[in-house]
């Protein structure tokens, strides 16, 4: 029974030596930057995309997925070869110009996502409790300044990667309604539409909601708080952790941005199968989109759609003010970071606190939700093309990268995902 007992334990004890180890032991900067993608303003796009085109618009996540993992890996590996974000190595490379142009139109297309975000959350939780949506939306604010001001990362990280699982309630929703996966799997491989104005918009909205700014700003900086609690240093002076690292960015970076184009395809999945079955072409908020799938779906669907809206805004808008937050401290040379106390980074911390209270102030403007959300798009779209190439041509010269520029194949993908992203804001600014 001893030796039964010993080699159990034994047994145990490899096991959990190689869980722990395992590159998905340490998911975290990819997998919530790719749960932040799918913010409210993101389910608003994709429930509009299934409700504009129906299963014609399926093949959108399928394309988008490969160029976002791999703009998202060159950001992670930038951030952690060299030990500083985004702002900080384009100030060392590019103009000043150049930094403070990306960083302000950065912050203003922030702050406009984080109103419609926060409406977003007010309205779905008025919907579920019947309380007034904009002491709802007050309190989300305040909760998610709170713990980004006064919990540590290394704590504040752990409630986000349990937020991620309020994605699971889109797939959940597919278990409430009919699906024809026959022609769901035909149409996401060889789709019928014509190539209008319309669907050229409802295509540039999908990519630019999925390709976004703040994204890359947020991962190369996580992963420098990460360093910062885990390593001993940058992979320029610890080589040694070098292959563990880039695997464990692999790993995380393509699992979380799967997990993020899985729940958007989803979305777009349930309301192409209720909302455009039914005739229902114009959704104009997440939580619109919830109303309408009650009536045909369920109160269940309803409820698991609506709720799902709270969770993933209660990961988007810390990671809209929070990457905002790194790029401007960064590109002044402000102290910064999550770890940090709030006095020790006053000027971090009021960027993130000023964010989230002109985004909540913004409910009261003359600029309306949907206004905010169509004004950040349109800004991301365009930003997201030229900083792109700001961030492959860092992350292709050794004078910044060392031994550790990304794989060919990693490139080519970042560069593919250039043309894709300038074909978009074309057809954003001269329709068809």
């Amino acid at each position: 029974m001893r030796l039964s007992t010993l080699a159990t334990h034994r047994f145990l004890d490899r096991l959990w030596q190689r869980v722990k180890n395992h590159p998905l032991a340490r998911l975290g900067p990819g997998l919530i930057t790719g749960v932040a993608d799918d913010d409210p303003s993101g389910i608003a796009t994709y429930s509009q995309a299934g409700a504009q085109l129906g299963l014609d618009a399926l093949w959108t996540m399928p394309l988008a997925f490969p160029l976002m993992a791999a703009v998202q890996i060159i950001c992670a590996q930038i951030g952690r070869v060299t030990g500083m974000g985004l702002s900080a190595n384009i100030k060392r490379v590019f103009p000043r110009s150049v930094l403070l142009g990306v960083v302000l139109i950065l912050l203003i297309a922030n702050t406009l996502n984080i109103a419609a975000d926060v409406a977003a959350m007010g309205e779905a939780a008025e919907l579920v409790s019947g309380f007034d949506r904009h002491w709802m939306t007050a309190g989300f604010v305040i909760l998610t300044l709170s713990l980004q001001l006064f919990v540590p990362y290394h704590r504040y990280v752990g409630y986000l990667r349990w937020l991620t699982l309020s994605l699971l309630a889109y797939a959940g929703v597919l278990f409430t309604v009919a699906v024809p996966w026959a022609d769901v799997l035909r149409r996401t491989l060889w789709p019928h539409m014509a190539l209008t104005s319309d669907t050229a918009m409802v295509v540039v909205g999908v990519l630019g909601t999925t390709i976004s700014p703040y994204l890359f700003f947020w991962q190369a900086s996580e992963e420098v708080e990460d360093l910062q609690l885990h390593s001993n240093g940058t992979l320029l002076v610890d080589s040694a952790s070098a292959p563990k690292e880039l695997n464990r960015i692999n790993w995380d970076t393509w699992s979380g941005m799967f997990y993020s184009n899985a729940a958007s395809y989803c979305v777009i999945l349930a309301t192409a199968v209720t909302l455009h079955t039914a005739g229902i072409t114009n959704i104009t908020t997440a939580s619109h989109a919830a109303s309408a799938l009650r009536p045909l779906a369920g109160s269940f669907a309803f409820e698991l759609f609506t709720l799902g809206i709270v969770g993933v805004g209660l990961i988007g808008v810390p990671v809209l003010a929070g990457s905002g937050a790194y790029a401007l401290a960064e590109a002044m040379g402000w102290v910064f970071g999550l770890e940090r106390a709030v006095l020790e980074a006053r000027g971090f911390y009021g960027v993130i606190a000023i964010s989230g209270l002109l985004g909540f102030a913004l409910q009261y403007s003359p600029i309306s939700p949907m206004k905010a959300l169509f004004y950040s798009a349109v800004i991301n779209g365009v930003v997201a093309v030229p900083l792109m190439i700001v961030i492959l041509l860092l992350a292709s010269r050794k004078s910044v990268m060392g031994d550790y520029v990304p794989h060919l194949w990693v490139l080519i993908l970042g560069w593919i995902a250039v043309g894709v992203m300038t074909a978009a804001a074309l057809f954003m600014v001269l329709p068809l």
